[in-house]
Parts: structure tokens; sequence; C-alpha cells
């Protein structure tokens, strides 16, 4: 009977290892954001990959058009790097689409209960990489 009892114990030890193991390796570790100048700088990782895959859709364009590549890691982009002059544009297109839908889309009378449209990249880019008025 105390053989069974120690067998046991030595397979519990052994299966909270194991398992301790699996979830160490299965939980995703949300990677540090960097340099974050308009975005919130808690947003999550999956939220900012949400909004990057807006910007692309928006403009048609790939990531490569704001970011550059990594200097360390060759065949990756840099997110955090500042040397493309297109990120300083899109950041102050960010701050201009917000300023619109706050102090003008956001001020319209029963604007909620009539559903008006935010203004968003696509309002003026339709999939261009150049806006474009109609």
């Amino acid at each position: 009977m105390h053989f069974h009892k120690r067998k046991f114990f030595v397979f519990t030890v052994i299966l909270s290892v194991l398992t301790i193991g699996i979830i160490s390796f299965t939980i995703p570790t949300q990677p540090k954001l960097r340099n974050l100048k308009v975005l919130p700088q808690n947003i999550s990782h999956d939220s900012l990959e949400h909004i990057m895959d807006g910007f692309k859709a928006a403009l048609g364009v790939k990531c490569s058009f704001c970011h550059v590549p990594s200097k360390t890691q060759p065949g990756r982009m840099d997110p955090a790097s500042d040397e493309n002059p297109k990120k300083d544009i899109a950041r102050a297109m960010m701050r201009m689409t917000m300023e619109i839908n706050e102090k003008y889309v956001g001020q319209i009378p029963h604007a909620d209960s009539v559903q008006i449209q935010m203004v968003t990249c696509a309002t003026c880019h339709r999939g261009k990489s150049k806006p474009e008025l109609q």
C-alpha cells in the first residue's frame, strides 16, 4: 500500500512539472511595444496589429511603406524606427482624423442616433497611398 502512495506522489509531481512546462511555453508573452507617439502606450499587440492592418487596407500598401528594415534582424521590419518620414506623416494624419472626429463629427447633434460614420484613413485614401478626392 505504501508503494502505491509513493508511486502516486511521484506521478503527481512529474505531471505537475510537465503541466507547468507546457503552460510556460504556450502562454504568449506580450512583446514590449516601443515608440508609440499617438496610439496608447498600453495598447495590446493584437489591437495594434488590427490597426496596422486597417492602415494597409485603407492605403493599399505593405508594412514597408512606413517601416524600415531592421538593422539587426535581416528580413524583419523595425517598427520602432523613425527613419522613414512617412511614419511621421501617418502620425499627423492620425491626429488629424482624431481631431476631425472629436471636434466636428462628434459635435453633430444627434450623431449617435443617426449613426454618422467617423472619418478614417479610407475616407480619403480609398485604397491608394495618396488621398484622392472624388
